[in-house]
């Protein structure tokens, strides 16, 4: 059956709306844009959830950009992208949980955070970029030389680190007080004050610590737990990003930029 023009002409024009929508919702629901192949959240950005101030790794300069070690090798694989690095500030919980990347908030994770058997669970790592350990900041002039001196004693921990699990395995056996913060900045703090006797976290977060600080503190004791940090993608959702981190730091290591960036940084890079 034949139908008149205009019957013909609005029936046309419901379905290229009908099919417009239907892309529209397509489109929203993936939620994604393209840069070389590589799926992102946002055009012409890398988004990097990372969680502040964890100094020489990410912190805010005087300007309030935020600057660091991983921040710089992130900007090696957003070049490599063709985009541009944007950072998120995000408590430390929603990453190591893989929720952040889960959610969108960000493509990939840069936090100094160790690459563990349970977070790889929930996210992909990249390659190892860093050899960590952990390590015991105390005041100046303190006796506490070890765990064992702590006995009875307040130990500070940053929320949700490797730092703060290796303290809780001693905690029963050495007679250790734990007390939790949520942030780097918080746990510095309390030791500055003496709200805890000592803090355990990453040794080069502390080296840089006593940098700006000399003559206060002392690095009391060295816990060498075989750590290595990685950058994580989503699980199992994102293996163009996570293959082009890896190329980014390969070719980093082959060509120097890793040790011009690690002595920037960090120091002289221990002999292999």
């Amino acid at each position: 059956m034949r139908f008149p023009s205009a019957t013909r002409k609005a029936g046309l024009i419901v379905a290229i709306a009908a099919l417009s929508l239907s892309a529209g919702c397509a489109k929203k629901d993936e939620g994604q844009v393209q840069a070389n192949g590589v799926k992102l959240v946002q055009a012409g950005k890398l988004t990097v959830c990372t969680h502040l101030p964890y100094p020489p790794f990410q912190s805010k300069d005087a300007a309030g950009k935020v600057v660091g070690f991983d921040v710089d090798l992130m900007d090696l694989v957003a070049k490599d992208l063709g985009v541009e690095q944007t950072i998120v500030d995000t408590p430390f919980e929603g990453i190591k949980s893989g929720q952040d990347l889960n959610t969108g908030k960000c493509d990939a994770a840069a936090a100094g955070m160790t690459i563990t058997e349970e977070r790889q669970k929930v996210m992909n790592f990249s390659d190892p970029y860093f050899d960590a350990t952990q390590a015991m900041l105390v005041k100046t002039g303190k006796p506490y030389k070890s765990l064992d001196d702590l006995k009875g004693k307040k130990l500070g921990v940053q929320a949700a680190t490797t730092g703060r699990d290796y303290a809780r395995k001693f905690e029963k056996e050495k007679g250790l007080q734990l007390v939790e913060f949520e942030d780097l900045a918080a746990l510095q703090q309390a030791v500055a004050n003496g709200q805890v006797e000592a803090a355990i976290n990453d040794l080069p977060v502390w080296t840089e610590y006593l940098k700006e600080n000399p003559g206060g503190f002392v690095v009391a004791a060295e816990f060498d737990t075989g750590e290595q940090y990685g950058f994580s993608v989503k699980k199992d959702s994102n293996p163009e990003l996570l293959k082009k981190i890896n190329e980014a730091l390969t070719k980093a290591k082959q060509d120097g930029t890793y040790d011009t960036i690690y002595e920037k940084w960090i120091g002289k890079r221990p002999s292999a």
